[in-house]
């Protein structure tokens, strides 16, 4: 009995340990993300910015096209997704100096936040709905 329950205690502590380590290492993705860079905004900081900037301009039908979009990102992050991939496009629609986000801008934008391990699933989800991927070919190769 003993020699079981001291199997348990060291299955839990690694368990424990194992859960500890990757809750500090988004901890500490999310520390660097809100440190300020020469500038003196942090990437959060931007983030927000072009949102906010943006807002405006956004319709429903590209809100609800956002939305399908992060859809598949697991439902803890998909907030945090959404704002980065948001900042994302509003930055480019500024870039370009665009009066409304259009679905062009938002498939830009999308796929530029998007890590390059997560293209999969976004090209999947773009056949989903149909949207022709050949113009954006080449920022899936960036």
């Amino acid at each position: 009995m003993t020699g079981g329950f001291a199997y348990f205690i060291v299955a839990w502590v690694f368990i424990l340990v194992g859960l500890m380590g990757i809750g500090g290492f988004f901890m500490f993705r999310k520390f660097l993300k809100r440190l300020p860079k020469e500038d003196g905004k942090s990437t959060l900081d931007w983030e927000e910015y072009y949102v906010n900037k943006t807002k405006h301009m956004w319709g429903k039908s590209e809100l609800s096209l956002l939305e399908e979009l992060v859809s598949p990102v697991p439902e803890l992050f998909r907030d945090v997704a959404r704002q980065k991939i948001a900042g994302k496009i509003g930055e480019i629609a500024l870039q370009k100096k665009r009066k409304k986000i259009t679905q062009d801008i938002l498939i830009e934008g999308y796929i530029i936040a998007t890590p390059k391990r997560d293209h999969k699933f976004l090209r999947k989800k773009l056949m989903e709905k149909e949207i022709d991927m050949e113009p954006y070919a080449d920022l899936f190769d960036q």
